[in-house]
């Protein structure tokens, strides 16, 4: 079986460099591609350093919400700087009302600047939202998409904005995290996800699996656990098992989606 990790953040500084130890687990349990996220300027170098470095993973440029008060004057030049640097995606960008003291002035403005890119492009593009799933919508509807399609990484919104959002080209990325059981009325809107849509991610160093369901466990410097992102044969097996398929048969489905997306 092949498996592929939509989004996660494998720059991410608390690996403290051992990402080589960690693709190395990665590949012998058969992960072929990993989307790794930038958020800002300055994870940016790391990822396209970890492409260049290793085939198994695909760079993805973009702007998170959270760090948006960082960006400078000439970020969006540089984004396409980025973009021109390697064959990539775009992203994480997106919209979030959750995050306390978070200003939402700017980011619908950035949120556009961005996938507007990507729709010239035509790169695929991975979207965050929290608690803004009806403005994202809206702005989806009205603006160029990129044609190959967007992604919703870990997928929390309403079951009944799937057929809307999937007609617009979307996605539907099921997290680890969802396994666990004070997440089940959003694993169940899973079961909804057309089955050419979904895929399937680690958020890797975050959104932990159930204690039980870890098979790679993995301790940061400052003896926090991380979620490994080998831990992702482990959300595919978690999955199939919920949605009472074999994992086989879920693997070569999610395969098949996510070469259409991202590429091969």
């Amino acid at each position: 079986m092949n498996f592929y990790d939509a989004h996660n953040h494998f720059q991410d500084d608390r690996f403290a460099g051992r990402q080589k130890e960690l693709l190395a687990a990665c590949e012998k349990v058969g992960v072929k591609k990993m989307v790794v996220n930038g958020a800002c300027e300055s994870d940016w170098p790391q990822v396209l350093a970890l492409a260049r470095e290793n085939k198994i993973v695909l760079p993805s440029f973009g702007y998170h919400p959270w760090y948006l008060h960082e960006r400078t004057p000439d970020w969006k030049t540089s984004l396409e700087k980025f973009l021109d640097e390697i064959p990539s995606a775009v992203g994480e960008i997106g919209l979030d009302r959750w995050k306390p003291d978070l200003s939402y002035e700017g980011q619908e403005e950035v949120f556009l600047a961005q996938l507007q890119i990507a729709a010239e492009r035509n790169l695929p593009v991975s979207i965050h939202c929290l608690q803004a799933w009806g403005r994202l919508l809206e702005l989806l509807q009205t603006n160029p998409r990129p044609a190959r399609g967007l992604v919703l990484h870990s997928y929390g919104g309403p079951v009944e904005m799937i057929p809307a959002l999937a007609k617009l080209g979307a996605y539907f990325s099921f997290p680890g995290y969802f396994l666990n059981e004070r997440k089940l009325k959003q694993r169940e809107t899973f079961k909804s996800v057309p089955a050419e849509r979904l895929l399937i991610e680690t958020d890797a160093p975050d959104q932990h699996l159930p204690p039980e369901k870890i098979m790679f466990s993995l301790g940061g410097a400052d003896g926090k656990a991380l979620n490994h992102p080998a831990n992702l044969i482990s959300v595919y097996s978690g999955l199939a098992e919920f949605l009472g398929e074999k994992t086989e048969s879920l693997a070569a489905r999610v395969e098949e989606n996510f070469l259409r997306v991202f590429g091969g």
